[in-house]
């Protein structure tokens, strides 16, 4: 029998994700010419870009504001040695190359992050639910976490709020797999305020 507390759920979640899509995209609006000049100004190429994510098991076009150089895709094969990531599928180095000035501060920030509320508006994301990984990561999913691989993922979520991508993976995962077996609108409300505070307070956190 259909469980019609999740649908019940579901139902006002989505609604939810929508109406906090867009006030945030209202918010974002005025202030989009002055970003889309710092990045144009410090580097060439377009003030967004659209990166491959997983949501639901398929791969979504995630909005972003450009923070990287153009062609960071292609000088990343080059930086592979200096990957500080030795426990998963991630990448990250310090003071990677790639990244612009203006882009150090919007992903300092996590302003690079917030056109992604058009993929929330859109249906692809939604404002809270596990993080979106790329195509090629999840190889290293194990066996019993690959049911998030099926899940809608979030813009912020349980391990987004518990330390991001400074998580060992199989953490962030674990973190993950605990959100998605105790999904509620409380659990859901908790984040979306952490994350605020987070981001008022200390961007670096979320």
């Amino acid at each position: 029998m259909y469980n019609y507390s999740i649908m019940f759920y579901q139902i006002i979640k989505r609604i939810l994700d929508i109406i906090g899509s867009l006030i945030g995209i209202i918010i974002l609006l005025p202030f989009i010419p002055f970003i889309a000049i710092a990045i144009e100004l410090d580097s060439k190429g377009s003030v967004f870009v659209k990166l491959d994510r997983v949501s639901e098991g398929k791969i979504v076009k995630v909005y972003k504001f450009r923070s990287m150089v153009v062609g960071a895709a292609e000088k990343k094969k080059d930086l592979l040695s200096r990957n500080e990531r030795k426990d998963g599928p991630f990448f990250k180095i310090k003071n990677d190359p790639r990244i612009t000035k203006t882009g150090k501060f919007l992903r300092k920030t996590r302003i690079d992050e917030l056109p992604q509320l058009i993929n929330v508006f859109k249906g692809e994301l939604s404002l809270v639910g596990p993080r979106p990984h790329e195509p090629g990561e999840l190889f290293a999913y194990p066996r019993e976490y690959r049911i998030l691989l099926s899940a809608k993922t979030g813009i912020t979520g349980l391990s987004q709020v518990n330390g991001a991508s400074s998580l060992p993976f199989l953490k962030e995962l674990e973190l993950d797999r605990y959100y998605l077996d105790n999904q509620s609108l409380w659990l859901d409300l908790k984040i979306l305020i952490k994350t605020l505070n987070i981001f008022l307070t200390d961007p670096t956190g979320v």
